[in-house]
C-alpha cells in the first residue's frame, strides 16, 4: 500500500523559513520523481517543485531562488526548503508521486504566512 505523509507544516512570518518532508511508503522510493503541489483557499492546485530520480530539480517561477527540494533515498523521504517566504505562500502542501498505475498524494500540511 502507497503511502505518501507529510510534515513539518505551521505558522511563520514573512521572510522566515520551513522545512517539509514526506516520507513515502509502498514504492520503490529511488525510482520515483516526487513532486510538490500546493492549494491556497479558492484556488486551483498548482506544481510547485519536483525532483527526479537522478536529482534534477524544477520550479514554479513563483518559488524559484527561495525554494529548494532535495530528497534522501535512503530515508525514503522528501523535502522542500522554504527561504524567505511571503503570505501569498500560504496554502496546504501536497507531495506527489505516480506509481503505476495511479497517482498518489499525501494529507497535506498546512504552510501560514502571517504578521
Amino acid at each position: 500500500q502507497v503511502q505518501l505523509v507529510e510534515s513539518g507544516g505551521g505558522l511563520v512570518k514573512p521572510g522566515e523559513s520551513l522545512r517539509l518532508s514526506c516520507e513515502a511508503s509502498g514504492i520503490i522510493f529511488s525510482m520515483s520523481i516526487m513532486r510538490w503541489y500546493r492549494q491556497a483557499p479558492g484556488k486551483e492546485r498548482e506544481l510547485v517543485a519536483f525532483i527526479t530520480t537522478n536529482n534534477s530539480t524544477n520550479y514554479a517561477d513563483s518559488v524559484k531562488g527561495r525554494f529548494t527540494t532535495s530528497r534522501d533515498n535512503a530515508k525514503n523521504t522528501v523535502y522542500l526548503q522554504m527561504n524567505t517566504l511571503k503570505p501569498e505562500d500560504t496554502a496546504v502542501y501536497y507531495c506527489n508521486t505516480f506509481w503505476f498505475p495511479r497517482d498518489y498524494w499525501g494529507q497535506g500540511t498546512q504552510v501560514t504566512v502571517s504578521s
